[in-house]
């Protein structure tokens, strides 16, 4: 009883090492080395060598700014991506007209 029992560890053994070779090569494939360099269109930092630190707005300020580049993917210029600035009207003692879009009561 022993031995069969021995015999079918070794199998199970054998039938998960092969499972794992199996998902190492799936994952390696498709694995990529991602890096980002000086002038490419991003807002980061590099503070590693698989870690980046990201510049978030002002809205999103509550979450971590640091992510693995493994969740990082290169950005692809498109022009409506560009925001144009709005011109501001300023009047000769340096104040802004000021026009309320909605007020909270």
């Amino acid at each position: 009883m022993v031995s069969e029992t021995t015999e079918q560890i070794k199998r199970i053994r054998s039938r998960m090492l092969e499972a794992q070779s199996h998902h190492k090569n799936y994952a390696d494939r498709r694995r990529k080395p991602l890096e980002f360099g000086e002038g490419e269109h991003v807002f980061l930092k590099r503070i590693g060598p698989v870690a980046y630190r990201i510049t978030l707005p002002p809205h999103l300020s509550n979450l971590h700014d640091v992510f693995h580049v493994s969740q990082l993917r290169k950005y692809t210029f498109d022009p409506s991506h560009v925001l144009e600035p709005e011109s501001v009207q300023v009047r000769e003692d340096l104040t802004l007209p000021i026009t309320p879009v909605r007020i909270d009561a």
